[in-house]
């Protein structure tokens, strides 16, 4: 008797660990997974906080950094249903998403401002040349070039100390690009960090610190950091990063695009379709909510279109935006064709 009474008393347990399973199952929170760019992600996690609070919690945005190189390997073997981008996705990764049969969708939210930034203690270099940057961060410089006089005979005759984006973040990409004429050609004798605040603490505590990171960045450590006005040599003089500056196009070549890209598949999810259309329809107000350059309301409405009618691929060929307008990035957008896989 006593051993009946055992299995019946296990049958009973065994029977309620199903019930509170299949529970457990049917009410399981939908998560949607996000990550990449350490420049983005304010936006995208401003945009993430207020639709779980929208949904009443019924859905967990996940959003994490680890650079925009970073985020499109996990994007591409189909790991994270969002990447978030500081540049457009290169060659190699759209060949990584089509071998994976990974669509997206690309989504242009903002423009930033690259923001070259000294110590304010600094009175020498308030302004700078992009020639002058070049001669800093080029790969020849290294072991060479290590003091401002090097630069320009009127500064002193101190070593710097830069700071930097880490080798799998799109800054450091769009960077070395509009600066050095390469992406990711650069010297190695930097700090460099995925996480920004790191940059903005290192330049902050050493009188002789230079270093370059995201508008949004700077902007909220303006008691901390000072931006340089950088001259392009093309007759504009030295302009530092504002929102006029961007709009008009006279800040380059650091005002750049930033993008979310959207897995396409994941996105007949009814959660994810909901969460990019809550994105785009409350973008302008998320984006100045964060100090980033919003694109005008049109280009939302655009994009949410492109969303919903599954515009997959990319208008810029696995190649980088140096040097492009708001305008400029509009009229691109607005192509009837992608260049696809």
């Amino acid at each position: 008797m006593p051993q009946l009474y055992n299995l019946k008393l296990l049958s009973k347990f065994l029977l309620l660990g199903a019930l509170a399973s299949a529970t457990s199952i049917a009410t399981a929170q939908p998560t949607i997974k996000i990550d990449g760019s350490s420049t983005v992600y304010p936006i995208t996690k401003a945009a993430a906080d207020k639709f779980e609070i929208a949904k009443k919690d019924t859905v967990k945005v996940s959003v994490d950094i680890s650079g925009s190189g970073g985020g499109f390997k996990k994007f591409c073997r189909g790991e994270i249903d969002i990447v978030n981008a500081s540049r457009p996705i290169l060659k190699n990764e759209m060949k990584d998403c089509k071998d994976s049969r990974v669509q997206y969708v690309e989504i242009p939210i903002a423009f930033d401002a690259l923001t070259v930034a000294v110590n304010p203690e600094n009175n020498w270099s308030k302004r700078m040349t992009v020639a002058e940057l070049k001669k800093i961060w080029e790969p020849a410089a290294q072991g060479k070039i290590t003091k401002w006089n090097q630069i320009n005979p009127s500064w002193p005759d101190e070593a710097f100390k830069l700071y930097g984006a880490d080798a799998d973040s799109g800054t450091y990409d769009y960077f070395t690009e509009a600066i050095v004429g390469k992406a990711r050609a650069s010297r190695s004798d930097f700090t460099e960090s995925e996480n920004d605040n790191v940059l903005v603490d290192g330049v902050a505590s050493n009188k002789n610190a230079l270093g370059f990171f995201g508008f949004a960045y700077y902007i909220e450590n303006e008691n901390k950091v000072s931006a340089v006005a950088v001259d392009n040599g093309k007759g504009k003089g030295a302009v530092l990063p504002s929102a006029e500056t961007v709009e008009n196009g006279s800040y380059q070549p650091l005002s750049r695009p930033i993008f979310i890209y959207v897995n396409a598949k994941a996105a007949e999810q009814p959660e994810i379709k909901e969460f990019v259309e809550f994105y785009m329809k409350n973008a302008l107000l998320l984006v100045k909510e964060v100090k980033f350059f919003p694109l005008p309301p049109r280009a939302y409405t655009t994009m949410l279109e492109h969303f919903n009618k599954k515009r997959v691929g990319t208008v810029f060929n696995g190649v980088s935006a140096v040097g492009l307008t708001i305008d400029e990035l509009i009229r691109r957008e607005g192509r009837l064709e992608y260049d696809n896989y």
